[in-house]
């Protein structure tokens, strides 16, 4: 498919989008390549071109439509083997229905697109770790449709080239040593080239009038252009006089340029056929930045073959942008242009496409975790989405829980829970604090609603585990005590809130109550005959007690728990507490045995076999191999700045400047951030 547009390339950072692994101050880590393509007509904007060149922080600004993002990726693009270390993309969404992005949102798009895991809840935070994971880093970032300086200056990198595009100046900026490019209309001459480049077949030459007259009628806009030339390519026997006298048969104003353009686009829209209207209407109202043909199938109630050619078609009418494969987007001045054609079928089409989000996301969720308990009544009848994985839910992480905003807004609670329940794999596993707490903050109450207290009990254990992780005890305590309070007939909610708890002891230094509930836990699963459940209770129990110093009793409770579980990665984390218990006991042979033997099995668990490194840093008969040790922990963290690995770099500068003996550390701080149970 062409793509022609002038103007936006999409609002969601493609995290997925990563190209090979570098090694930056001697660790691994990813390389994104986000950008979208570059637009393939572009005329003129030489000098624009040229004034980038050399500035690290660049403002591009002008009116909608004047095709500042298509100068900002064809610059990028032609200069992409000077940026080795990547380029990130975000729309700011500076004209979004939903309003423009928050920068701390954005901050944790691009920390987890750098390999971050664990990111941090505050904006500062956020910030420290972003500039700590760009400093010395050679590469782009563009920053499209921006709202405002406020929102641009926190998302400045330490390092590298950024370019921001904007409808305003953002003057302010200028403290920041920007560099501002005014963005103008294209000229006559460049807006007849530009139609000239899509129509391909020398009817500007020989109309020049005619031309010229439809030019000026654009405004100089390429948006327009791109729209107008795209019908004109489409019916090779028009005559461009033809085309300018149905615009003005339709009352086209001469000399109000807005309103000059959206006659331009309302003459297309007229144009369209019947199901590529109702399409071009309809899928404006999509929650998402960008949507696939199946969600656009399911906006206008047809198979998804039958609107693949009409999404085609209005790819090639440049009235939607196809930013990657089967992934279209509207231009926000189209969005908006589409969006004021009202149809009837708006809501109904809606509840289809949530509908088709939740099927789609609990059929990559029984993927994920086949084994998982579930309480939404659409586990029972879907199948596991063949080739599932968490990629999926990367991909469509953004319009996932725009969905659930959309459901919230429409007043359907029964989809904000069920939205909700299966996005926990992604939660679990790749921690999107921001969305996490947000989505559960809707789907709790929502659960409550429709007279589901143990779909609200199961998401509340979930919310505290995001504040506990977060180190936000309190309001981690306050689920809790809700879950328990509800006093259901429900082992799991109850066991979950009170390992919890337990948790949120430990955290706050009071292993002697985090024993208490440890123990509670396990005196349920072994009612119940849970034998996995009771052997992850009796690790959690062996923590508490190494905490409080009762080494030979945290021995015991960790040989029993290995003793209870058949993953081999699961028995491998019990076993590092058990070399812990075993280094304080004066084991240390045995110590050692242990964190070899749980090091060979967690070679896919990155984090945990970084405790295991930590721990034979510990147990090092010589200063070499405990900085080894410690290096080889570094290395199991992808992103520098990851807040476990600032620890473990602490550790490791620490341990080359003192000469001081070596003591057993315990974890590095990530281990309870990465462990539900």
């Amino acid at each position: 498919m062409r793509n022609v547009m002038s103007g936006s390339a999409g609002q969601v950072v493609q995290a997925g989008q990563i190209g090979v692994v570098h090694v930056h101050g001697g660790r691994s880590a990813p390389v994104p390549f986000q950008l979208p393509p570059a637009p393939r007509c572009f005329v003129s904007r030489a000098h624009e071109l040229a004034s980038l060149d050399g500035w690290p922080l660049l403002v591009l600004s002008g009116p909608g439509g004047v095709g500042k993002t298509s100068l900002a990726l064809r610059w990028l693009h032609d200069r992409r083997a000077e940026f080795p270390d990547g380029q990130l993309y975000v729309d700011l969404g500076a004209h979004a229905p939903e309003g423009p992005t928050a920068p701390e949102v954005v901050l944790e798009w691009f920390l987890h697109a750098l390999g971050a895991v664990d990111v941090p809840e505050s904006l500062a935070a956020r910030q420290a770790m972003f500039r700590s994971a760009t400093a010395g880093r050679v590469f782009a970032v563009l920053l499209d449709n921006a709202a405002s300086a406020a929102q641009v200056r926190p998302l400045l990198p330490a390092a590298g080239t950024v370019v921001v595009t904007s409808r305003w100046r953002l003057t302010p900026l200028g403290l920041d040593g920007a560099r501002f490019v005014e963005v103008e209309p294209l000229g006559l001459t460049d807006s007849v080239r530009l139609l000239d480049t899509i129509i391909k077949d020398g009817r500007t030459a020989a109309e020049p009038d005619a031309a010229g007259e439809l030019a000026r009628l654009c405004g100089g806009l390429p948006v327009a252009l791109s729209v107008v030339g795209a019908r004109l390519s489409t019916r090779p026997r028009r005559s461009l006089g033809r085309e300018l006298c149905e615009l003005r048969d339709d009352g086209l104003p001469e000399l109000d340029e807005a309103a000059s353009v959206g006659s331009v686009l309302d003459r297309s829209y007229v144009d369209l056929p019947v199901e590529q209207a109702r399409l071009y209407r309809l899928c404006a109202w999509l929650p998402g930045p960008w949507f696939g043909a199946e969600v656009a199938a399911a906006m206008v109630g047809e198979r998804v073959g039958d609107v693949e050619d009409a999404l085609e078609e209005l790819v090639e009418k440049n009235l939607l942008t196809e930013i990657a494969d089967n992934r279209f987007r509207y231009h926000d001045m189209l969005r908006t242009h589409a969006r004021s054609k009202p149809d009837a079928a708006r809501e109904p089409g809606l509840r289809r496409v949530l509908e088709w989000y939740l099927a789609a996301a609990v059929s990559a969720d029984v993927a994920v975790m086949p084994v998982h308990q579930r309480v939404g009544p659409a586990y029972g009848s879907i199948a596991a989405m063949p080739g599932g994985s968490l990629d999926w839910f990367e991909r469509e992480r953004v319009n996932l829980v725009a969905a659930l905003h959309c459901a919230h807004s429409c007043g359907w609670p029964e989809l904000v829970w069920q939205l909700c329940e299966p996005m926990w794999a992604l939660f679990l596993h790749r921690h999107y604090y921001t969305d996490w707490v947000e989505t559960h903050r809707l789907a709790i109450p929502a659960a409550r609603e429709c007279g589901q207290p143990l779909a609200a009990a199961r998401l509340g254990t979930r919310l505290a585990m995001a504040y506990v992780n977060l180190g936000r005890y309190d309001e981690a305590v306050a689920e809790l005590d809700a879950v328990l309070a509800a006093g259901l007939d429900d082992p799991v909610s109850e066991t979950t809130a009170l390992s919890m708890l337990g948790r949120v002891h430990l955290g706050r230094g009071a292993p002697e109550a985090a024993l208490e509930c440890f123990r509670r836990v396990l005196a349920v699963r072994l009612d119940r005959g849970r034998d996995r459940g009771a052997g992850l209770a009796r690790r959690r129990i062996g923590e508490a007690l190494l905490e409080l110093g009762r080494v030979d009793e945290a021995v015991v409770e960790l040989e029993l728990a290995e003793e209870l579980l058949d993953d081999p990665a699961e028995r491998a984390r019990v076993r590092t507490f058990l070399a812990r218990a075993c280094a304080a006991a004066g084991q240390v042979d045995r110590a050692r045995s242990l964190l070899d033997s749980a090091g060979n099995d967690l070679r896919t668990s990155p984090f945990h076999r970084a405790d295991v490194f930590l721990a034979l840093a510990g147990l090092a008969e010589s200063p070499e191999e405990a900085r080894d040790h410690y290096r080889s922990a570094l290395a199991c963290y992808g992103d520098p700045a990851d807040p476990t690995a600032v620890r473990i770099r602490a550790l490791l500068d620490r341990h080359e400047h003192e000469s001081a003996p070596h003591v057993v550390p315990g974890q590095a701080g990530g281990e309870g951030q990465r462990d539900p149970h």
